[in-house]
């Protein structure tokens, strides 16, 4: 089964302030925790880590080495045309944010 949260993958926020923004993946922190960019001067999103049930992932992914800084995640996404993609601001699933359970 290949891995669906990969260096590199494109993703989409579901939960927090910038929900229905994209991000890419830069590091694996542990089997809950990915580090993401947009980079911010893209969409929006800032560096961070976040848990991987607040991010949902794209068929896109693009060519970056772990721990990747912004301006080489923002060369890999010229190259792989995704640009205008990551500007779009979606509106993220419902189905995929988490609920409180009582």
């Amino acid at each position: 089964m290949p891995r669906v949260f990969d260096i590199g993958r494109v993703c989409v926020k579901v939960a927090g302030r910038e929900a229905g923004r994209k991000c890419v993946i830069v590091d694996i922190k542990d089997e809950n925790f990915v580090i993401i960019t947009g980079p911010k001067s893209l969409t929006g999103v800032k560096r961070r880590a976040v848990n991987v049930k607040h991010i949902e992932p794209t068929e896109y992914k693009i060519n970056i080495k772990k721990g990747a800084s912004d301006e080489e995640v923002l060369k890999a996404l010229e190259e792989a045309n995704l640009i205008d993609y990551m500007k779009q601001v979606v509106k993220p699933r419902l189905s995929m944010i988490p609920t409180q359970q009582q």
